[in-house]
């Protein structure tokens, strides 16, 4: 069983036997087959995969560590391995200058022994990021999830219905996506495997979607309502604007909602992931983040960049946003949550 909750749900009805689609006018059960729940792959399998997703970012930052001293060289070695990695300067800057300071109150001479200290400096900046998702202080839990098309937006909310049913949780999920063709298929593709109930309108609006969605999970008794968002750029202002609207409708119908607006970003991104952070931060205001696609040629530096905007965001009075979920293929058990020190490890190869 993934644990992320940081809530236990009690008094839980049993799980959904069959997934349904539902309208604003009408609704109808489509029956499927019980589906096999995977078998638990243990964590140590999960690591291996991450480290192999990582691989190269951890090849290119090992090098740095293989000469005979601790020189400035190594030093510009490993920032412009850094950089590589897509940390960007300023999270380059802050990890060197810790990492210098580490060597001095350790009196490390080897620089087979800096690694080491890199990364537990790069666990120690990521560590306000490791945060559970918290389930059960509501009934239900509406989560909200945004994200550019292409980053696995879709993939990932039913991934992560998947988790929350295998967790005890029942769930209703919202075809909020209207404007991206199929959209709403692939959601429904995902409702039947997972044996979940799902809210879409044949061309409806968003809002009036998400708003049906909200009222059905809260007359149904559900655990949790996933409101899955359309795709699209920070620079789409007029979809920007639509998503506000999402989240005005959403409170309507539920004063205290939604209770969590996730962005799903692409690990291969780069810097542009950070970009996007900021943005749709603007515009909602993010509680937490789900990184995928960690794999192949993801480099996973952006995660230190993430973390130290958020140490910026906090002192301005703000919160950090965590990252509750990293993902490294496209299978179901591919999603994970995130550890701080497990990912510096991956990191470092």
């Amino acid at each position: 069983m993934f644990s992320f909750f940081k809530k236990k749900i009690a008094d839980q009805p049993a799980p959904e036997t069959a997934g349904s689609t539902t309208t604003a006018e009408s609704a109808a059960s489509t029956e499927a087959p019980p589906q096999q729940m995977p078998a638990e792959r243990p964590r140590a399998s999960w690591l291996a995969r991450l480290g192999t997703g990582l691989r190269r970012t951890g090849q290119s930052i090992s090098t740095v560590f293989t000469g005979t001293q601790i020189d400035d060289e190594l030093y510009e070695e490993l920032e412009t391995a850094l950089l590589m990695a897509d940390a960007g300067v300023q999270a380059t800057e802050y990890l060197l200058k810790d990492l210098k300071q580490r060597v001095k109150d350790t009196a490390t001479t080897e620089p087979f022994a800096v690694k080491a200290l890199l990364a537990a400096s790069i666990a120690q900046l990521l560590k306000p990021l490791e945060m559970p998702l918290a389930i059960g202080a509501h009934k239900p839990t509406i989560i909200m999830v945004a994200g550019v098309n292409g980053a696995g937006k879709t993939t990932s909310i039913g991934k992560l219905t998947r988790h929350l049913s295998d967790s005890g949780a029942s769930v209703l999920l919202a075809a909020a996506d209207t404007f991206r063709a199929a959209a709403r298929e692939q959601l429904a593709v995902w409702a039947t495997r997972n044996t979940v109930e799902i809210v879409s309108q044949e061309g409806g609006d968003p809002a009036s979607v998400s708003f049906d969605a909200v009222t059905a999970g809260r007359a149904r008794g559900k655990d949790v309502v996933l409101v899955d968002t359309a795709g699209r750029l920070p620079t789409q202002l007029h979809l920007m604007e639509e998503l506000k609207k999402i989240k005005r409708v959403v409170q309507k119908a539920e004063p205290t909602g939604p209770h969590e607006v996730l962005l799903v970003i692409d690990g291969n991104t780069g810097q542009n992931a950070l970009a996007q952070v900021k943005a749709f931060d603007e515009t909602l205001g993010l509680t937490g983040l789900i990184v995928t696609k960690l794999d192949g040629t993801a480099k996973g530096g952006v995660l230190a960049a993430i973390a130290l905007w958020g140490q910026g965001r906090a002192a301005e009075g703000g919160s950090v946003v965590p990252v509750y979920f990293i993902g490294v293929g496209e299978a179901v058990e591919d999603l994970e949550t995130f550890n701080a020190q497990e990912f510096a490890d991956a990191l470092l190869g």
